[in-house]
């Protein structure tokens, strides 16, 4: 195991300093003072998993300090459903319900009347604001089946403004929902974007990010952002991988880029990405005095860079202990701005989903940890299944990751009733067999099956259930798989190492913590669920929560219940 001197690798030991934290908060505390928050601050930091919450615990002293210190603590969220990918995880947020509500199930599926890929918020008939000439990756809230809590917010107090930032579409998108007032992410080279609609002007919805936009260009060519150590302790987790046949060197500085466009993805593969995100959601405050109304006003942010960095380089390196040691300080200084506001503030933070670190570093710690390459997987699938049923073409295909599989004719569409029937069951045959696979379902099977009982702790539902709740009819593969624990489904190579999207606890165990100035300091261990924020929020700002959603009130503020 890599360790880093004391005061970093404290947190990996701290079990008993923790209990001795959460015994010294009375176990039956006075009810403190009724929240009416004037501006409620949504933040998911992406792939932040419990487990990097806890190793780093004891050395956050900033933002996220600040909030596991002095604010209401889960340190077991879940995110309940099995496909654990960024766009299903942001939907659950702000929603109330799981992915097999709101539509979104994975960053990508497969579209099985057009035999083409489709991207999880795609919307054709947008453009990008910073590229009107229909370039980029086009997406809107469209394909979003659900209202967020900032939709409810608006039917009922129309005065009330939403503004999200995100390092990435889905993640401004989602958190967001359908009214928002400016939802933006980030383009490297350009600043924030946002999509825009046929009826709109460009111009007129990049207006509110306009000039920090101006400011951001200025800045990158005034003071280029170099990646070194912020915190030289970090450097005790340096070390030698080979991943992919690719050996490379876990440290910091990493080596120059060989060209522009490798430029732009070192920039955005770093703690730039965050320090930009904080920065427009601070400019976003300021300019709009948001929570200085007369109505509660939200503002969601989604940090994507833990998400690249995990990516890229695995969630144990040095790299990410720069990383999240930067972003802690980042967060301290956008909650001192928060001080601003005169209205008060609930801040909540948690995750869209959790990861692991890369398989060759975890088999060097012990674990029984390897890789399941995708194409080769694939391809010796069909090769099974097209032998025993004597096919010439590939029934099999796949869109964002082999955990779903979609069940195709010769023309790569849907098949007829009786082909779909037949390659399904054969498949499901051959896989059971397989080391690799835990379990595959039948996605039909899964849409009827009953849910657990009510009440049922998100850590003890069955691997099936967490499946259900990712499979939306027409979105899903007719086959979902569930690799062994840590079978990483993908491939390494130089930008991509680690990887997330079981249904394991590792990738669905996230931090949930509620936080207000003067606010009392709690740690509530048992589990609870993202889909339970949205509908707590709502209870304390007094905002009708939909009878259909999945989650669930928690108490904070005055007494025992919401």
């Amino acid at each position: 195991m890599f360790s880093l001197p004391k005061t970093v690798a404290a947190p990996l030991f701290a079990c008993g300093a923790l209990a001795a934290a959460a015994l010294s908060t009375p176990a039956l505390a006075a009810p403190v003072e009724a929240l009416k928050p004037k501006l409620v601050v949504v933040i998911s930091i992406d792939q932040f998993s419990a487990s990097l919450f806890e190793q780093y615990r004891a050395d956050f002293h900033g933002g996220l300090g600040r909030l596991a210190r002095h604010g209401t603590v889960y340190p077991s969220g879940f995110q309940s459903h099995g496909m654990t990918e960024t766009c299903p995880g942001h939907s659950t947020l702000l929603t109330g319900k799981y992915p097999n509500r709101t539509g979104v199930v994975a960053n990508d599926f497969y579209d099985l009347a057009t035999g083409k890929k489709t991207y999880c918020l795609a919307d054709p008939s947008v453009v990008l604001a910073n590229d009107p000439s229909g370039g980029g990756r086009l997406a809107s809230p469209k394909l979003l089946m659900a209202d967020t809590y900032g939709d409810w917010l608006k039917a009922v107090s129309p005065k009330s403004r939403v503004y999200a930032v995100s390092g990435k579409d889905r993640g401004a998108i989602n958190m967001a929902g359908h009214h928002a007032d400016g939802v933006f992410w980030l383009e490297t080279r350009f600043g924030m974007t946002t999509w825009v609609s046929p009826d709109e002007d460009a111009k007129t919805k990049l207006a509110p990010v306009a000039a920090f936009n101006a400011k951001l260009v200025a800045d990158q060519r005034k003071h280029p952002f170099t990646w070194t150590y912020g915190d030289k302790r970090c450097a005790a987790l340096e070390g030698d991988y080979v991943t992919g046949g690719r050996a490379w060197r876990a440290a910091l500085p990493r080596p120059a880029p060989k060209d522009e466009a490798a430029a732009t993805d070192d920039l955005s593969v770093s703690p730039y990405t965050d320090r930009v995100t904080l920065e427009a959601a601070t400019f976003l405050r300021d300019e709009f005095k948001l929570g200085e109304g007369e109505a509660t006003d939200v503002l969601t942010i989604s940090l994507s860079a833990t998400d690249f960095i995990g990516h890229r380089f695995g969630t144990k390196g040095p790299e990410m202990c720069d990383h999240l040691l930067r972003l802690d300080d980042r967060l301290g200084a956008f909650l001192d701005g928060l001080d601003k506001v005169k209205g008060q503030v609930l801040v909540v933070l948690t995750a869209d989903h959790g990861g692991s670190d890369f398989p060759e570093r975890l088999a060097q710690q012990g674990y029984d940890a390897g890789r399941v390459p995708p194409t080769q997987w694939l391809k010796d699938l069909n090769a099974a299944v097209r032998q025993q049923l004597s096919l010439t073409y590939d029934p099999l295909v796949q869109a964002g990751g082999i955990e779903s599989l979609y069940v195709v004719g010769p023309d790569g569409k849907a098949p007829t009733a009786g082909d779909h029937a037949r390659v399904t069951a054969v498949t499901l045959a051959i896989l059971a067999k397989r080391p690799e696979v835990y379990a595959a379902y039948d996605s039909n099977t899964l849409f009827t099956m009953a849910p657990p009982p009510k009440g049922t702790p998100p850590d003890e539902i069955s691997v099936a259930e967490r499946m259900r709740r990712s499979a939306y009819p027409g979105r899903v593969g007719d086959i979902l798989v569930a690799f062994q624990p840590y079978q990483t489904p993908a491939s390494a190579g130089a930008t991509y190492v680690a990887s997330h999207g079981s249904p394991w606890d590792y990738d669905r165990r996230v931090p949930i913590l509620f936080w207000w100035k003067g606010g009392p300091a709690r740690e509530r261990v048992l589990p609870i669920e993202t889909v339970d924020i949205a509908p707590t929020i709502a209870g304390v700002t007094g905002v009708p929560v939909p009878a259909d959603v999945d989650g669930r009130c928690l108490p904070l503020g005055a007494g025992p219940s919401c």
